[in-house]
């Protein structure tokens, strides 16, 4: 029996292949395993070959297992481009409509299965991807009934024929593969637990988190691979009086951010790399207004429009760096879609702390990968609107006079205001300015401005910058970020399964960034890697810039592609 196991369904895009994958993971998700599943896909809308990827387990994996268990190929195309993944042993299930051709060389088990002729006998072709599901969950010892639930949820709004038919179409794979021999014992699946898990994107959490925390307004432009966000919340935000407003441009979509968040009113966007570089100059005016804003960024290939569809860890220096002038800003890395929850809501509660820019930096494995995430504990939701103006401080301003937004305090942070009410009349310019807000380019004036903005992160240590797992003493340190969790995790266990001494630093704040608590572990170790997505190794040059001593080695990808468990391990192997 498996205690894991690596299945794939691949075809065209438009063929429902995302909608196959995510009905089996949902099945295997509600029976108590973990899964973890990741879509290749085209910068089309339709047609390219597009697959998905599912990891059904009894222990949680947060990455795409090694080799594949199991293929299901709707078209040639699918066989060509991924049987070189399958195991020695390992199974293709193809429809038998294209005549499809098996690689020679490796011991595979192969099913010709008439998916579009039984489809059609169940009542339409496009059926094909239930019949598909049939077939599979015979081979590993499942009943068609395991995606019952499902398939009425998905299709009950159609009519009860349509879910029958559905489920026939499942029986009629299944029954198919059973006249062929049937259930093959050492592809069955040990039981799940039987707990109940959500089962979403981080995408998905993201966008949770943000409503969470009381955000009420999403000014964004579509874009992949953050769309999903307001996908999300255009579902969910007129259920809590709340608007996705989609905008011609991420310029619209940032300066409409921060002036709802300037109007009092929770607020956020999201895009990725290229909207990014759009929003610079405004997250500057959010910066020098001292207005907060909370941006999630989903990385993609870059640069330009690059790879839309593909992964990639290159905009952390951009993030940091990329507004002209300087200005505090916080950089938050979840890793998982756990923390993508969790670390939203501290984002909306830090802009406001702060009074500064907060980006979410997550990753296209992270955002857009499916995973089996724990229920979340809404008792740990706190939120904290920072330094509020009092009614004391309000009615002492004279008649007349100014309120003092950007008083000059010992923690660089001022009382802050909402439009309309009394004695918070204020300048707002993007300008250098005084206390109330006028401009002024007087030089003692500018310095001592410069220095209370910068000044409100100085010496601030946020929680969760860093976790470490491993030996306090470690011949290897592996260091990664955002997405790489996953792989560097069974990287590491399998090197200590061999009595190997490797630890595991996870960074998920850039800025303020941890540099004593990575100088901690970094000390205790002989060697350090870093594993990043990019061609230049941005983290390890943000670990020497912000003075994190030692010799760094580097692991790099950015060939659009996460990185395999098997390509950490060997990597670290030769190491250690």
């Amino acid at each position: 029996m498996l205690d894991q196991l690596s299945w794939k369904v691949g075809g065209q895009q438009g063929e429902g292949i995302d909608s196959t994958g995510n009905t089996f993971a949902i099945a295997l998700n509600r029976q108590g395993y973990y899964i973890y599943g990741y879509r290749h896909f085209s910068s089309r809308i339709k047609g390219g070959h597009t697959n998905y990827k599912i990891r059904v387990s009894t222990k949680q994996r947060l990455a795409s297992a090694d080799q594949l268990d199991m293929l299901l190929a709707f078209d040639q195309e699918t066989i060509d481009f991924n049987a070189h993944e399958l195991r020695e042993g390992g199974i293709i299930i193809a429809d038998s409509k294209f005549n499809p051709v098996v690689p020679e060389g490796k011991n595979i088990r192969f099913y010709s299965v008439p998916f579009t002729k039984l489809a059609e006998e169940a009542g339409s072709s496009i059926m094909k991807n239930m019949v598909a599901l049939g077939a599979s969950a015979c081979i590993l010892g499942l009943t068609p009934e395991l995606f019952e639930s499902i398939i009425s949820d998905r299709f009950s709004r159609k009519g009860q024929k349509v879910v029958e038919q559905n489920m026939e179409a499942v029986r009629k794979g299944f029954n198919f593969i059973q006249q062929e021999g049937g259930a093959i014992e050492e592809f069955r699946l040990e039981k799940g637990d039987g707990k109940k898990r959500l089962f979403m994107m981080g995408n998905d959490a993201l966008a949770l988190g943000a409503l969470a925390a009381g955000s009420r307004i999403m000014p964004a432009y579509p874009i992949t691979p953050a769309s999903d966000v307001m996908e999300y919340l255009i579902k969910k935000f007129p259920k809590v009086g709340g608007h996705v407003i989609q905008t011609e441009d991420e310029i619209a979509a940032i300066t409409m951010t921060i002036g709802a968040n300037f109007a009092g009113v929770r607020a956020h966007t999201a895009t990725s790399g290229p909207g990014l570089s759009l929003m610079m100059e405004a997250i500057g005016l959010a910066g020098m207004t001292e207005t907060p804003v909370v941006i999630m960024d989903t990385q993609r290939g870059g640069p330009s429009t690059g790879l839309p569809t593909k992964h990639e860890h290159s905009d952390f220096l951009a993030a940091l760096f990329g507004t002209h002038g300087e200005i505090p800003k916080i950089v938050l890395a979840p890793a998982t879609a756990e923390e993508c929850f969790y670390f939203t809501i501290d984002a909306f509660n830090y802009a406001e702390q702060y009074q500064c820019p907060v980006i979410v930096m997550t990753d296209l494995a992270l955002s857009m990968a499916d995973q089996s995430v724990e229920p979340f504990d809404y008792d740990r939701i706190k939120i904290d609107r920072g330094k509020l103006a009092t009614e004391e401080e309000l009615a002492a301003v004279a008649q007349g006079e100014l309120f003092k937004r950007y008083k000059f305090t010992e923690d660089g942070i001022s009382p802050r205001v909402f439009p309309g009410q009394k004695g918070g009349i204020h300048h707002v310019t993007g300008v250098e300015h005084n206390e109330v807000g006028r401009p002024s380019e007087d030089a003692a004036n500018r310095t001592k401005m410069m220095d209370k903005r910068l000044g409100k992160l100085k010496g601030v240590k946020l929680s969760n910058a860093v976790s470490y797992t491993g030996p306090e003493q470690a011949d290897l340190l592996v260091i990664g970020i955002g997405s790489t969790i996953g792989v560097i995790d069974e990287a590491v266990e399998r090197l200590t399964a061999e009595g190997k001494r490797v630890a595991h630093a996870h960074v998920r704040v850039l800025s303020p960034f941890p540099t004593e608590e990575l100088q901690n572990y970094v000390n205790h170790a002989k060697q350090v890697l870093v594993v990043e997505n990019n061609a230049t190794g941005q983290l390890k040059h943000l670990m020497q810039m912000f003075g994190v001593k030692g010799e760094f080695k580097s692991l790099l990808k950015y060939d659009g592609n996460p990185y395999l468990p098997f390509e950490v391990y060997n990597h670290c192997k030769e190491l250690v």
